[in-house]
């Protein structure tokens, strides 16, 4: 006897409200047990991923640093009309701080006692200390350069301010790596608990989504790591020189900027994919996508500026590939109809 009504055809596959909660707590736990694995493998690679998070704050810092010593050169002016002027050209100073990676500090000495004090002068002794009759000379000053090579700079060095701090840095470290090792399979995780309330024939989109999720993710991960954050530090170092103060960065609050922006994108980058996917379930289609794309950018402005800290390059670097990848979601809902 033919069926009724369509809805006969998926009876066998529908699932109650408590058979949700319980397919979501299964699915919660193996992701779980999952990051776990992942951060316990984590510990024994987190000594070189600390070193390798560094690398970007200390190459920003370094050429934040060269970028004042050729400033400091380039303004310096003599206290007196015709004083002595800096012992190095500009043509010295740029190829020892951009060829050599060197750094230098900028003081200025009396030339006289120094000689005295190198045992390359005889001079008469100093005058008693309160007497009248010789002041500080302040127009005797002449310029001196103290070099150090910039790695060795200690304004370079990325600091902690506690014991214990090492620690938490090490963790956090191994939490890091444990997210990206197993995104792959809290991914699945999660896309296993969608298909679980999917009809049999809507099923097979989660096993086509599953890969291309797992690189959009990734990909968002590594523009965060190797392309963004040389950009958003520098504007945050430019707004601290705008201030006038010089930047002392802890290890463990960049750490935390590592942790956060890097798995907004990776969860930002999931945009076209939930669309297409939305789109072939039935809950959207092209037209709603196309017509209401003016509050679609708003909205993703808006998540842009809660996944990531507060700062403009690293909103902009977000919403705007978003935005992208809302108009490519909107292309290939529209390119690939409905079978």
């Amino acid at each position: 006897m033919a069926r009724q009504k369509d809805e006969d055809l998926f009876q066998s596959s529908t699932m109650t409200f408590g058979e949700h909660l319980e397919e979501l707590r299964v699915c919660l736990m193996r992701a779980s047990a999952g990051l776990a694995v992942a951060v316990l493998i984590g510990f024994f690679v987190a000594r070189p991923v600390v070193h390798l998070i560094e690398q970007p704050l200390r190459k920003a810092l370094g050429n934040y640093y060269t970028e004042r010593s050729v400033e400091t050169f380039d303004t310096w002016q003599p206290r007196v009309q015709g004083g002595a002027a800096l012992p190095y050209s500009r043509a010295e100073i740029l190829d020892a701080v951009e060829q050599h990676k060197m750094s230098f500090e900028l003081r200025e000495v009396h030339p006289e006692r120094m000689a005295r004090m190198l045992g390359t002068a005889q001079l008469p002794a100093v005058s008693e200390a309160g007497s009248p009759e010789k002041l500080f000379d302040m127009d005797g000053l002449v310029p001196l350069l103290l070099w150090q090579p910039l790695a060795k700079d200690s304004r370079v060095s990325i600091t902690t301010l506690s014991a214990q701090e090492a620690f938490g840095i090490y963790v956090k470290a191994a939490l890091l790596v444990g997210v990206v090792l197993s995104s792959p399979w809290i991914l699945y995780q999660l896309w296993t608990f969608v298909a679980a309330g999917l009809y049999p024939q809507e099923k097979r989109w989660v096993r086509i989504f599953l890969p291309i999720s797992t690189g959009l993710f990734l990909a968002g991960v590594c523009l965060a790591f190797f392309f963004v954050f040389d950009f958003v530090l520098a504007y945050l170092l430019e707004f601290n020189e705008w201030l006038g103060l010089d930047p002392d960065p802890r290890i463990s609050e960049w750490l935390g900027f590592v942790l956060i922006l890097p798995i907004g994108f990776g969860l930002g980058f999931q945009l076209p994919l939930v669309m297409l996917f939305l789109e072939r379930i039935g809950i959207f289609d092209v037209e709603t996508y196309a017509s209401q794309w003016r509050i679609s950018v708003i909205v993703i402005f808006v998540v842009s500026a809660i996944l990531t800290p507060a700062d403009p390059y690293s909103l902009l670097f977000l919403a705007l590939p978003l935005c992208l990848l809302y108009f490519g979601g909107l292309a290939i809902c529209r390119w690939l109809p409905k079978r």
